[in-house]
């Protein structure tokens, strides 16, 4: 077996071992040590931990996300909705001040903005 093909099935593995992936539906390549992920999930959280648990396994040097986040049919949210909900999760994380980040969606992207004292609430944000 290539080196590629370990890779692959390495990731492949990882994908499967995470709880938070409905790995069935991320396909993996490796070219080099360079891992692509494609496919498609159902949110951004699925998305940035299929990416973080192909970044996990030893011989990845780079990963090329390729994962589309495509909401169950029929599921759309109004930008209101969004802003509603991102303002309410900011509320409730402890790690971010109150009243310091102000949220802007235009067209289902979300824009934070603002000032913190320190780098873990900038992330947490």
């Amino acid at each position: 077996m290539t080196n590629d093909s370990q890779l692959q099935m390495s990731v492949t593995e990882e994908l499967s071992w995470e709880p938070s992936i409905q790995a069935a539906h991320i396909g993996v390549a490796a070219n080099n040590g360079v891992v692509t992920l494609s496919g498609h999930v159902d949110t951004y959280m699925e998305k940035s931990a299929a990416e973080n648990a192909a970044r996990r396994v030893k011989g990845v040097k780079a990963v090329a996300e390729e994962i589309e986040v495509k909401l169950a049919i029929g599921v759309k949210r109004t930008d209101e909705e969004i802003a509603a909900a991102a303002l309410n999760r900011l509320e409730w994380d402890v790690e971010v001040p109150n009243d310091v980040i102000r949220i802007k969606v235009e067209k289902g992207w979300v824009t934070l903005t603002g000032e913190v004292d320190w780098h873990f609430q900038k992330e947490a944000a």
